[in-house]
């Protein structure tokens, strides 16, 4: 606004540059469903580590391949995943969750599944009179919580707990401190605090003497195996499974390994799976079925393996599949070796490669080693490679002294017949990655004037980013001009979107695409002969 004038002298206004900076968004940030030991049920926890995953949701077990594949993304160069534990009750479980009863006090674990069997809870009355004091209770309304999980040996210590209302109030110090249990069913306030443990018998530790702590009394039950409704979740309250995906700010990879070791995904969920990357701008990384064994039983009958997938038409371009499957040792089985679906490795090596080239370089090649992979379950040689390639299928390939390699990044849309412009994943996944930015950084266009100031700066802004891209050598070209346009203006905004609230804003790019082939070219020259 001008600054408005009433004495002789020097006025100083500040006007805005109209800069406003487009932040290119994550590339790698991988999503996993499936089973574990225990955890968050039908919400997406985000981890950071292997150990980080450990710890919330239960070690490697042969029982969970979801566990399996979160350790494959980290050994290959994964940094942040989103899980999502699915569990689903069995048609004859009455409980789920243990529970363990006290006077006056009860206690459930913090989620379903038989690792809290092992659950005690021992209640102590040495509390301090400081802190009663503080939160204007009497030291009577106090009283010290002690939780053990028998079976790892974790334990937790809640002091000076009260049933009356203050900022100890048991129910929400268990629900934001602790990660082994919950007070069972709804909380009411209450002057009766839960009486004391007494102390173990001679020859036993607290948590060996049901006198001295409390054990669970409910038996609680491990998932039943999933189905395609268990993987869906539930649509109303969008929890669980795929609908619990909908509800997270961004994933760009979706991993989702089979229910159990040696099976196959059902094509439904793969499916379902990737309407949900379509909407969410992801892809999704398939795992080839257990029965593919040769690259002849894929391409014989015109490719029907394949088609059997059902992963056809324009959403194909966002998933991808690899083949064959991976031979690792399993530290849960004394290092035993084993197959396991590739999925959580190759979203490890797209992060890798993201972080040390961009998204717009193919994950594929010599520098594309598969970490942590003792072989593969079907050696390909060049020819069959050569069947598979044509056909979209991405091959996981053994050399000498380079290892295991990813040897293929073409999209499901990749066949040489279909001739698709989005045939490579790094294609599709940099235009996703345009997308998503975009997206997220020309928010603050909504309500605001919509004439040539506004085009103008929405020329700057995206050209900026665009920019950006092409100088880090995401695009072809030699100059800008070659290699991206952004047109906003009269032509592509009409006096009739302008009444319809609406501006066109037109983003075009050149993409690099993978060299796949290269053609060597020898000539023997005709030596002194003279003219």
């Amino acid at each position: 606004m001008p600054v408005a004038v009433s004495y002789p002298g020097v006025y100083v206004e500040e006007i805005p540059s109209g800069v406003r900076t487009i932040t290119g968004v994550a590339t790698s940030i991988t999503a996993f469903l499936g089973r574990t030991a225990k955890g968050p049920v039908g919400e997406t926890v985000l981890v950071n580590s292997l150990a980080d995953f450990e710890r919330q949701f239960g070690p490697l077990s042969p029982s969970y391949p979801l566990a399996y594949a979160v350790r494959d993304f980290y050994l290959n160069g994964g940094g942040q995943a989103i899980i999502v534990r699915i569990y689903r009750k069995g048609a004859d479980d009455d409980e789920t969750t243990a529970a363990i009863a006290m006077t006056d006090l009860e206690l459930q674990a913090a989620s379903a599944g038989t690792w809290a069997n092992g659950l005690r809870a021992r209640v102590d009355h040495d509390v301090s009179e400081e802190v009663a004091q503080r939160y204007g209770l009497a030291k009577a309304d106090l009283f010290n919580l002690i939780l053990r999980d028998t079976r790892t040996q974790t334990t937790e210590t809640f002091l000076n707990l009260s049933t009356k209302e203050s900022p100890r109030r048991v129910d929400r110090v268990l629900k934001s401190e602790s990660a082994l249990a919950r007070v069972r069913g709804g909380f009411t306030l209450t002057d009766d605090v839960p009486a004391a443990h007494a102390a173990p018998a001679a020859g036993k530790t607290i948590w060996e003497d049901d006198g001295a702590s409390s054990k669970a009394t409910t038996e609680a039950k491990d998932s039943a195996g999933l189905n395609r409704v268990a993987y869906q979740g539930d649509a109303a309250t969008q929890t669980g499974g795929l609908q619990a995906l909908l509800k997270t700010d961004l994933f760009n990879l979706l991993c989702i390994p089979a229910d159990t070791r040696g099976d196959t995904l059902p094509k439904e969920v793969y499916q379902d799976a990737l309407d949900v990357c379509v909407r969410r701008r992801a892809m999704l990384i398939v795992d080839p079925p257990h029965g593919w064994k040769s690259a002849n039983a894929i391409a014989k009958d015109s490719a029907a393996a394949l088609t059997e997938l059902g992963l056809s038409g324009p959403a194909a371009r966002n998933a991808a599949l690899f083949f064959p499957r991976l031979i690792e040792s399993d530290p849960a089985l004394d290092g035993a070796l084993d197959e396991f679906p590739p999925s959580g490795a190759i979203a490890g090596l797209f992060a890798r490669t993201d972080s040390s080239r961009g998204v717009w370089k193919a994950p594929a090649g010599t520098d594309a080693a598969l970490a942590g992979v003792q072989g593969l379950s079907v050696t390909l040689t060049d020819e069959e490679n050569g069947q598979l390639n044509p056909l979209g299928v991405n091959c996981l390939r053994a050399f000498p002294i380079v290892g295991r390699v990813a040897w293929g990044s073409r999209t499901l849309r990749g066949a040489d017949l279909l001739a698709d412009e989005y045939k490579y994943v790094p294609v599709r996944r940099l235009a996703l990655y345009v997308e998503e930015s975009l997206f997220r950084g020309l928010k603050w266009v909504v309500f605001e004037p919509n004439d040539e100031p506004l085009w103008a700066q929405i020329r700057l802004n995206v050209g900026a980013f665009m920019n950006g891209l092409f100088r880090q050598g995401a695009f072809q070209g030699s100059t800008p001009r070659d290699a991206y346009f952004v047109k906003c203006d009269k032509e592509t905004t009409t006096q009739n979107d302008i009444n319809l609230g609406i501006v066109n804003v037109v983003v075009g790019f050149a993409p690099l695409k993978p060299a796949e082939f290269v053609i060597i070219k020898l000539q023997q020259m005709a030596g002194q002969i003279a003219v």
